[in-house]
């Protein structure tokens, strides 16, 4: 059941992982979409589509994903794409569940953004130790840097500045800025936390 190697999971531990870091993930893009808010990655353009036509944020989600599982499956295999797969039609069908579930009345917009891109850091975070993943662009951003040779992080930093930009035609600046802020959040927690070097089991 349990992995006796700090580098391995066990299929139960990797369960759990895309489990709970799925619920946190879709807890984050809920407080995020009761006031709003978008962020970067697919899950942005999904939350773009959503706001200008009113189409579901968990239909899209799922949609938009479609097309980055073959670069997946080619450069990361198919555990990995398996288990992303996986973790994105559960957050695409929880999103959807939530608002049945809880109902949040009222909430700052500056404290979503700080909430929302604080979970979904730590989603992202789960999945990631059990390599797994949330988003295609990521999967795109290496592509084109073994491709091509431009870095991978300029790559998705272009890309969510122009999902960003974009959000001004559909969102009021407020809302846009706010949604930097919890992008930015987002991006910091992981850039402190996600290093495999720190991923040490306490024995």
């Amino acid at each position: 059941m349990w992995s006796a190697d700090p580098a391995k999971h066990a299929p139960l531990e990797d369960i759990q992982g895309i489990v709970t870091g799925s619920i946190v993930s879709a807890l984050g893009f809920y407080l995020l979409a009761k006031v709003g808010l978008l962020t970067g990655g697919t899950a942005g353009v999904a939350f773009l589509l959503h706001y200008a036509f009113g189409i579901s944020f968990g239909l899209l989600f799922f949609l938009v994903n479609l097309p980055f599982y073959y670069l997946s499956f080619r450069r990361l295999g198919l555990a990995f794409s398996l288990k992303t797969f996986i973790a994105i039609g559960f957050v695409s069908v929880l999103t959807e569940l939530e608002s049945r579930w809880m109902v949040v009345e009222s909430i700052n917009p500056l404290w979503a953004a700080l909430l929302g891109g604080l979970l979904l850091g730590y989603g992202l975070l789960a999945l990631y130790r059990h390599r797994a993943s949330l988003g295609g662009i990521g999967i795109l951003a290496i592509y084109i840097q073994d491709r091509f040779g431009i870095r991978a992080g300029l790559i998705q930093l272009a890309f969510d500045s122009c999902v960003m930009i974009a959000a001004f035609a559909v969102i009021n600046p407020e809302t846009v800025l706010y949604s930097i802020v919890g992008a930015f959040v987002l991006n910091l927690f992981l850039a402190i936390n996600h290093r495999s070097d720190r991923y040490i089991v306490v024995r």
